[in-house]
């Protein structure tokens, strides 16, 4: 199966160009300050997509699926859209695993407090799951941010390094988009926008 990945679109996802798949991941933030004409803007163009298989997690700018009760937002999801909160799907035997969740962050959404608060949804993930996708980084890879600081989460790298999945797709710090792999596990930020919120990176590719 062909798997494409983006991130970070912030309402600028008419501008991507995607290239064909099977699957195709989006690791949250679909809009700009997560209004609801945004997210349902963005759901139009999603469920548009020509792909089998369409998975988005929200993100720390999306508040109105955190705002919002779990049935107003099921209610909008498109039925050929599938959306992760804490929760997993699996496709032709394949296990995978969203969260919305990001270390704390000037109060935005679906932020948690380093430690126990943010532990509790790494807890969650099962330890059979091929593809994890969370909005924020682990520590380590794909955090590093132009002031020089690395931002990722150090719990969820002992979980990554407990459950050794075969892709961990994250999104939220613009600046460190790319891939890599390490100990059997492939990590890719997929951020389509640089810092400056410029449409400039290509949608990542894999095959599993």
């Amino acid at each position: 199966m062909k798997f494409t990945c983006i991130s970070d679109t912030h309402g600028k996802h008419n501008g991507l160009q995607l290239p064909a798949g099977d699957v195709l991941i989006h690791a949250g933030d679909v809009s700009s300050m997560g209004k609801e004409y945004e997210v349902l803007n963005f759901l139009d163009w999603f469920a548009k997509q020509d792909y089998e298989h369409k998975i988005f997690i929200a993100g720390n700018h999306d508040f109105y699926f955190e705002r919002m009760p779990d049935v107003d937002i099921q209610n909008i999801i498109p039925s050929n859209i599938i959306y992760l909160n804490d929760s997993a799907v699996t496709i032709n035997g394949i296990n995978i695993w969203g969260s919305p969740i990001s270390p704390w962050f000037y109060d935005w959404a679906f932020n948690r407090h380093r430690g126990a608060p943010i532990r509790k949804h790494w807890d969650m993930i099962p330890t059979n799951t091929d593809i994890l996708i969370t909005h924020g980084p682990m520590f380590g890879i794909h955090d590093y941010t132009t002031t020089g600081m690395r931002v990722g989460c150090e719990d969820l790298l002992v979980k990554v390094e407990e459950i050794k999945p075969k892709y961990h797709i994250c999104g939220h710090i613009h600046e460190a988009y790319g891939m890599q792999e390490k100990d059997g596990t492939t990590f890719i930020n997929a951020s389509v926008l640089n810092e400056k919120y410029v449409l400039v990176n290509e949608p990542m590719v894999f095959e599993l």
